[in-house]
C-alpha cells in the first residue's frame, strides 16, 4: 500500500509542476479583411481567441487598429482598450462592441474608471475616428484610428486590455473574474511589434504566483491530507506497523500543513495584489481550512493517552476535524481549478487521483473489517482462558 501511495504522491507532484495555460494554433499573419484593410503588424493575443492588427504612424502619433474576437456566440460583448496609466482595467480607454437583435452591431467608446463599471458610453482621453464593427460567422471585427498623445507615442510602448462578457438585453454585464478573463492584458511595443504579458516580468510573475498557489494547495490539502488519513486508518491494522504508522501519519500531515500554509499565504498576497478581483467562496474555504488545520495541529499537543477517560472524546474531535479538512480541501482544489482554468487533462488527472484514493480506501476498509473480525474471533478463547493469561499491552499510539 505504501508503494502505491508513494506513486500517487509522485504523480501529483509531476502533475502540479506541469500545469500550463491554454494556447491556440490560429495566427493572424495570413488573415484577409473583407474590407481589404491592410496593416503593418499583427499579434496573436494569448487569451480569449483574440487578435490585434495595427499600423502606427509615428509622424502623427496615430494608431490604426483592427481588433478581432473569434468564436464569439450571440449575446456577448467584446472590448479592446488602451490604458495610458497602468497595466490593469482601471483607467483603460475602451472600445466596446456587441451584436444587436436586429442584426446590426453597436460600437462605442467607454472610459473605465472603476472595477464596478457597466461600460457606459463616453469620451476617451484621446480622439477616436473611423470607428466601426462587423459581426459575421461568430467573429467580431472592430476598426478604429486612435490619435495618441505625444507622450504616449514617444514612449513606444502601450498597455492593452481586451475582454468579453455576457449581455442582459442591451446592457453589458460584468465579465468573468477567473481564468483567461483576468489574464487578458499585455504591453505592446509600437515600433518592434513585440507583445508581452502586462507589466513585463510583473505580469508573468503574477501568473506564476497563481500557479504556485494552485500547486501548493493542490498537493497539500488536495492529495497529501487524504493520503495521511488513509495511512492512519488502515496501516495501523497491521501489528507490525505499530508505531511506525503513527510517525508516518504525523510526518505526512505536518508536511501537508506546512505546504498548505505556504499556499494559503501566497493566496493572501495574490488577493492583496489584485484589488477588485474577488473569489469569495474559494477565499472563505481557504480561511476555514487554515483555521481548522491549525486547531488540529495544536490539539496534537493535548492528545490524552489511550487509557485516559477523555481519549474517546478527543478521538471524535480529531476525526471530525480531520475529515472536514479533507473534504473542504478537495472541494477548494476544484474551486481553484475553475479559477486557473488549466488544460482539461490536468483536471481529469486530479479527478483520477481522487478516484484512485477513494477506491484504495474502500478496498482497505473492507480488508480492515475482515482482519478485525477475524482477530476478534481468534481472541475470543483468550478471554475465557485462566486468569494468568493476557492479551498484551495496548499501544500508546492507538
Amino acid at each position: 500500500m505504501m508503494k502505491f501511495l508513494n506513486q500517487i504522491l509522485c504523480l501529483s507532484l509531476l502533475l502540479s509542476i506541469s500545469i500550463t495555460t491554454l494556447s491556440f494554433a490560429q495566427t493572424c499573419s495570413n488573415y484577409k479583411f473583407s474590407t481589404n484593410n491592410v496593416f503593418d503588424s499583427c499579434n496573436d493575443l494569448p487569451f480569449l481567441d483574440s487578435f490585434l492588427h495595427y499600423t502606427y504612424d509615428s509622424s502623427t502619433s496615430t494608431l490604426h487598429i483592427a481588433y478581432r474576437h473569434t468564436k464569439l456566440t450571440s449575446g456577448k460583448w467584446v472590448a479592446w482598450a488602451l490604458n495610458p496609466t497602468s497595466t490593469g482595467m482601471v483607467g483603460a480607454q475602451a472600445i466596446v462592441a456587441y451584436p444587436q437583435s436586429d442584426g446590426t452591431v453597436r460600437v462605442y467608446t467607454s472610459a473605465i474608471r472603476s472595477y464596478q463599471t457597466s461600460l457606459q458610453e463616453g469620451d476617451l482621453s484621446f480622439n477616436v475616428s473611423g470607428l466601426s464593427a462587423t459581426y459575421q460567422n461568430n467573429e467580431m471585427v472592430v476598426l478604429a484610428s486612435l490619435s495618441l498623445s505625444q507622450d504616449m507615442g514617444n514612449s513606444g510602448t502601450i498597455n492593452t486590455v481586451w475582454q468579453d462578457g455576457s449581455m442582459s438585453g442591451n446592457s453589458p454585464l460584468s465579465h468573468p473574474t477567473s481564468g483567461n478573463n483576468v489574464r487578458s492584458m499585455s504591453t505592446l511595443n509600437l515600433v518592434s511589434g513585440v507583445s508581452a504579458a502586462a507589466g513585463g516580468a510583473g505580469g508573468s510573475s503574477k501568473l506564476r504566483k497563481r500557479n504556485i498557489h494552485g500547486i501548493l494547495n493542490g498537493v497539500s490539502w488536495g492529495i497529501m491530507m487524504p493520503i495521511g488519513a488513509i495511512i492512519a486508518r488502515y496501516l495501523r491494522v497491521a501489528k507490525s506497523a505499530n508505531p511506525a504508522w503513527f510517525y508516518i501519519h504525523v510526518s505526512c500531515q505536518a508536511s501537508a500543513y506546512i505546504i498548505g500554509v505556504a499556499g494559503w499565504a501566497t493566496g493572501l498576497k495574490l488577493g492583496g495584489d489584485s484589488p477588485g478581483i474577488q473569489y469569495s467562496t474559494h477565499r472563505s474555504i481557504g480561511i476555514a481550512l487554515f483555521s481548522l488545520a491549525t486547531v488540529q495541529v495544536f490539539a496534537m499537543f493535548l492528545r490524552p493517552k489511550p487509557e485516559h477517560k477523555h481519549r474517546f472524546y478527543w478521538n471524535i474531535y480529531h476525526h471530525t476535524i480531520g475529515y472536514t479538512v479533507i473534504i473542504l480541501g478537495v472541494v477548494n482544489v476544484f474551486k481553484g481549478l475553475d479559477i486557473l482554468s488549466p488544460k482539461k487533462q490536468w483536471r481529469n488527472a486530479y479527478v483520477g487521483i481522487i478516484v484512485a484514493l477513494a477506491i484504495v480506501a474502500a478496498l482497505l476498509e473492507a480488508f480492515t473489517w475482515y482482519v478485525v473480525i477475524k482477530r476478534r474471533k481468534l481472541e475470543e478463547p483468550a478471554k475465557t482462558a485462566p486468569h494468568g493469561a493476557t492479551n498484551g499491552a495496548r499501544s500508546q499510539y492507538a
